[in-house]
C-alpha cells in the first residue's frame, strides 16, 4: 500500500487494521505503517502522538463500525427480534474483525484515557441500550443493566466461539441454532422482567 495523497490518518489506520488482522497487535509500529504506507518515518507523527494514541484510534473506529453495524440491524429488525438481531450482527462483527474486536475490549487501553475511544464505546453501547429499552424496560438502572446483560452475553459468545470452547461438531446449521436459542431466552426474559 502506497501513499500518494489525501487523508494520511485515515491511511494509516486502514493500514494499522490490516497489519493487526494478519499479524497481530505486537506488529503494530508507527515507523512500520510509515513504511507500509510509503511516507517519512515521522509522517504518522502528526496524527498519532504515539504507538498506544494509534492503537486507541483504532480500537475507536472500530467501535464507531460496530454501532453502525448495531444500529442498522435494530432498524431492518422486526419489532418483536430487534435485540436478537443486534445480537447477532455484534457476533458477527467479531467474527469479522476478530483481531479489532480482541483489541477493542482488550486489557491493553484503557477507554479513560482516550477520549475518542471512550466516546466510541459509549455510542455503541448506547444502541444496544435503546434496543433493549424498545423491549419496555423504563429508562433508567434496569434498562442500563438490561444492556450490560445483553452485551455481556454477546462478548461471551464471541470469545467462547473464537476461543473455539463451543463443540466444533455443532456445523454451521447448530452453531446458528445455539446462537439463536441463547439470544431468544434472553430476550424473553428481559421482556418477562418488563412486565
Amino acid at each position: 500500500m502506497r501513499y500518494h495523497h489525501g487523508d494520511l490518518r485515515r491511511a494509516l489506520l486502514c493500514a494499522a487494521e490490516e497489519v493487526l488482522e494478519r499479524e497481530g497487535p505486537a506488529a503494530l509500529s508507527l515507523r512500520e505503517l510509515a513504511r507500509v504506507i510509503g511516507v517519512s518515518h515521522n509522517a504518522p507523527y502528526r496524527h498519532f502522538a504515539d504507538r498506544e494514541a494509534l492503537l486507541a484510534a483504532v480500537a475507536a473506529d472500530g467501535f464507531r463500525r460496530l454501532a453502525t453495524g448495531l444500529a442498522a440491524a435494530d432498524a431492518a429488525a422486526p419489532p418483536g427480534e430487534r435485540l436478537q438481531a443486534t445480537g447477532r450482527a455484534y457476533l458477527d462483527f467479531a467474527r469479522t474483525h476478530r483481531a479489532l474486536y480482541l483489541l477493542m475490549f482488550g486489557p491493553g487501553l484503557r477507554k479513560s484515557a482516550h477520549a475518542e475511544l471512550r466516546d466510541a464505546a459509549r455510542a455503541a453501547f448506547d444502541v444496544l441500550r435503546d434496543v433493549v429499552a424498545s423491549a419496555g424496560i423504563p429508562p433508567g438502572p434496569r434498562a442500563r443493566h438490561g444492556a450490560i446483560g445483553a452485551w455481556a452475553l454477546v462478548h461471551g459468545l464471541a470469545h467462547l466461539t473464537a476461543d473455539g470452547q463451543i463443540a466444533e461438531d455443532l456445523g454451521a446449521d447448530g452453531h446458528a441454532m445455539l446462537i439463536a436459542d441463547v439470544l431468544e431466552s434472553y430476550a424473553t426474559g428481559l421482556c418477562a422482567t418488563a412486565g
